[in-house]
This record gives C-alpha cells, structure tokens and sequence, in this order.
C-alpha cells in the first residue's frame, strides 16, 4: 500500500502526502505558510497561501493541475532534489489520499476566481466550478478518511506535530501550523517557525537532558559541489553519557545513518584530536582519543541535501555515496576546528570532560 498501513501510520501518511505539496509551495518562495486543522467533524484541512494549483479547466497548461494531481496517480507529482521536501513514501502527492478518503473538498483560490471540487472514495462527482471571485490566492483541501478502509481514523495531535516540528527546524523558511478544533480535546494550536535552522534543533533535543558543557551550540552550513548539495550540522555536549544523533537527507530521517552520519564521526575525531594534540593534552605517545568517547554527553544533527541521493536498500534508511563521507568529515573538522580554537575557554571544557570520562575499555 502507498501509505504503508491502515492503522495509525497509514492515517498520518494521508497527511503528508498532502502536507508535502503545500510545504514545497513555501519552501520554492511561492507561499508564506502552511495550515494544517485537525477539524470538529474528522476531517483533516491543509491550506496554503501560495499562487493556488492549476487548474485544467480554466486552462492552465505545463504543470500537473488540480484534476491530475487529485485524480490519478501522476510520477512528476511530488519534485525531487535539495531544495524540496519528499513527504510521500513513492512520490505520488495526494492523489492516494484522495482515493482512501470518503470525501475530499479542494478549494483553489487563483487568478481571481475561487474553485471547489468535490470526490467521494478518489472519484471526482463533478468537474471544477467556479465560485465566485476572490482577491485571496491558495489551495485549500479538505478530506475525511474513509473508515471502512482504517483501523481507527483518530489523528494524534502529537505525532503529526513532532514531525511538522521536525521539518520546520530542518528548513529555515518554513512556517507551519497545526490546531485541533477536534470536541474530544482542548482546543490548542501550535505554530513551528525556527530562524535557526539545526541549531534550534539541538537546543530542543538538549531541553532537560542536563547542564550543558559549554553554553553555545555549535552551527555550520556548507555547499558543496563535490556531492551536489549541502551540510548542515549543530551539536552540543551536555553532561549525560547519552548519546543523541538525528540524521536527515532531504528532510527526511535516515534511522540507519549512513555516509553521512560516517563522516560526521570521522569528522568530529579528527577535529578533537587535532586540537587536543596542539594544546598539548594529549602525550605524543598517547592513542588518539576514540570516537565513542569523544562522543559521550553528545547532541547533534547532522542533515545533508541532496540533488541525487543514494541509498543502500529499498527502505531508504542508509544514505550510501562516497563523496558524501569525503565531504561531511571535511565540514565538521575544518568548522568544528575553528570554533574550537576561536572560542578556548569552551574548547577546554569539551576537551576536559573528555579526557576525565573512563573510556568503554575501562582506561582514562
């Protein structure tokens, strides 16, 4: 299935399948933000401030419209590369979760004039009608999941936000907003908008996990034409021997890790050690320190993009690719590197938690 269940997953995947369109809209400078409503009467309401889709019958041509998009299973539907966020399990946008909704109501608001269609189980009961004339530009599209195909057709609130969250640390721009209007609940909404980038990532992933090392949280961008894309990283010690590492190509969670999450550590030694060697922490006839201790109290994100990525697997869970390993453990030793030696105070704190940790062979 194109959702992958039909149990709680397969209802969250609805979501982004649609989500995703409405996110790319902001991401490409065309829209302002993204509104996602878990309504009163079940349904799931997804709008956009964007120039509205195109719509075939008011004789848009040279994009996939309204009817395409909705109606059949299109292979261009959800854009690929860096500077988009793949939401869709096989790229197919929402026209599956057309299909697997009762009802579905999209409302496009573009060149002036509002249009509404209406579908029941993915089938169209009438063409676009225009109603009426607007000022306002956008997609609105509403659907209700059909539940004689779901196991339970109850959103929850918090996983929908936890990965709306994640998407708005991981993409500067993006402003996306989620309210529950649903009578079993307190009304409460939530909007996610993170100027940081994976800095405010790591400050949120350190919340309450203990007293920081060094106040500051580590940050660096990079393009890189060597693997078409770009490498953003922020980490942070805090004192805890838990070790908290999130890996993203494209926006997306690689739980696997991969060339990426490889060069990162390689990266991140070679910078440690470096800089221990030249203050003279570590004797010359000392082993370089390793880096599962190095890593011990450690919060970082490390999120690559990508305009061709390779995976190892069907799953997409193991970024492959040399050059991305090359590329990654470059960044984090040069920009780790200079950080260390510009901010000293801090440096000797990391380096001197590190050294004072036993390490997993039990020595110093």
């Amino acid at each position: 299935m194109y959702i992958g269940s039909v149990g709680e997953h397969g209802l969250h995947q609805m979501v982004f399948d649609v989500v995703g369109r409405a996110v790319n809209e902001v991401l490409a400078g065309r829209a302002g933000a993204v509104e996602v409503t878990l309504t009163s009467d079940g349904g799931v309401r997804v709008a956009d401030d964007g120039p509205g889709m195109p719509v075939e019958a008011a004789g848009d041509t040279g994009a996939p419209g309204l009817e395409t998009l909705l109606g059949r299973m299109h292979p261009g539907a959800e854009p690929r590369g860096r500077h988009a966020v793949a939401t869709s399990l096989f790229g197919t946008g929402p026209c599956v979760t057309n299909a697997l909704s009762s009802r579905l109501t999209a409302q496009v608001r573009r060149a002036g004039v509002h249009w509404v269609q209406e579908y029941a189980r993915g089938v169209a009961l009438a063409p676009p009608v225009g109603a009426g004339s607007t000022t306002a530009s956008g997609t609105t599209i509403t659907f209700w999941p059909d539940t004689d195909i779901f196991e339970a057709t109850e959103h929850s609130f918090t996983a929908l936000a936890e990965r709306f969250r994640e998407l708005a640390f991981l993409n500067r721009r993006l402003d996306i907003s989620l309210t529950d209007e649903r009578p079993s609940s307190a009304p409460r909404s939530t909007r996610f908008l993170f100027p940081g980038g994976a800095r405010d990532f790591v400050a949120f992933l350190d919340a309450g996990a203990g007293a920081p090392v060094h106040p500051d949280v580590i940050g660096f961008e990079r393009e890189d034409p060597r693997i078409a894309g770009t490498i953003e990283v922020a980490l942070r010690w805090n004192d805890t021997r838990e070790v908290r590492l999130r890996s993203y190509v494209n926006s997306t969670p690689t739980p696997q890790g991969g060339t990426h999450t490889v060069g990162f550590r390689d990266g991140l030694a070679a910078a440690i050690n470096t800089h221990a060697r030249e203050r003279r922490l570590l004797a010359e006839a000392t082993a370089d320190l390793g880096v599962d201790r190095i890593s011990d109290g450690l919060t970082a994100v490390v999120s690559v993009k990508l305009d061709r990525p390779e995976f190892s697997g069907a799953t997409l869970g193991t970024l492959d690719g040399a050059a991305v390993r090359t590329g990654v453990a470059e960044t984090v030793r040069a920009h780790l590197g200079t950080w260390l030696k510009r901010h000293p105070e801090q440096a000797a704190a990391v380096i001197g938690r590190i050294l004072r940790k036993r390490s997993p062979e039990g020595g110093h």
